[in-house]
């Protein structure tokens, strides 16, 4: 997956590096090149441009046109808006996600359709599960993003599945399955069928473990 990161701070070096780490296509933008390459580290494996995040120059550059996700980290929840609707609303990146400290903001926007995370409430690991889990779809967001509400349909792995091998008190809770076009609340011993859809409740930190729970791989091909 090719992923743009706005800001080289404490967040979004770590994020960058995590990214990499795990085989993705990463660009660094910032405007304080030489903190940004320090703070990456020699092992980084991306690149870095120095420069705004909302000059679209800059983007382009950078590959917008071709970017699966574009991450607002910067210091300014001003820049991290601006940036974050560029990519959206212009280059049309399908995953974009900007980092806010006014969390009364980051709702805001949030109602607005855009995702934003308050860097108090959230860190490097959940806005990287946001970014790269993009096999779940996301119906709804609750809260500052701590729980999504998504719908599955399940497929050959899940069929003769319990409900009990799927659901984890406190972090995944599936609230409802629709079959041959009839909805039902699930009991334990529920067992699923290829083709149920499954609309369920999940903590952000609980992504990657329902992700290998569906037996569902990761888009980090660049």
């Amino acid at each position: 997956m090719k992923v743009i990161v706005m800001g080289c701070g404490r967040v979004g070096s770590q994020l960058s590096n995590l990214l990499a780490r795990r085989g993705h296509d990463v660009t660094v933008i910032d405007h304080r090149d030489a903190d940004a390459g320090a703070r990456l580290g020699p092992e980084f494996k991306g690149r870095v441009l120095h420069g705004l995040g909302f000059d679209r120059d800059v983007l382009n550059e950078a590959g917008i046109a071709e970017a699966d996700a574009f991450i607002a980290a910067s210091s300014s929840d001003n820049a991290n808006i601006v940036a974050a609707r560029i990519a959206r609303n212009l280059f049309r990146v399908p995953r974009v996600v900007a980092r806010m400290y006014d969390p009364r903001r980051a709702e805001i926007y949030q109602r607005l359709g855009l995702s934003t995370i308050s860097g108090t409430q959230l860190g490097v690991r959940q806005i990287y599960d946001l970014v790269t889990h993009t096999d779940l779809d996301v119906l709804q967001k609750f809260g500052r993003g701590e729980v999504s509400m998504l719908v599955v349909e399940a497929g050959v792995s899940l069929a003769g599945r319990s409900l009990r091998d799927l659901g984890i008190p406190g972090e995944v809770v599936v609230f409802s399955v629709t079959r041959d076009d009839h909805a039902f609340i699930p009991t334990n011993g529920t067992e699923f069928r290829e083709g149920d859809i499954l609309h369920m409740a999940v903590q952000a930190t609980s992504m990657t473990r329902l992700e290998e729970m569906l037996g569902l791989e990761r888009r980090n091909q660049p």
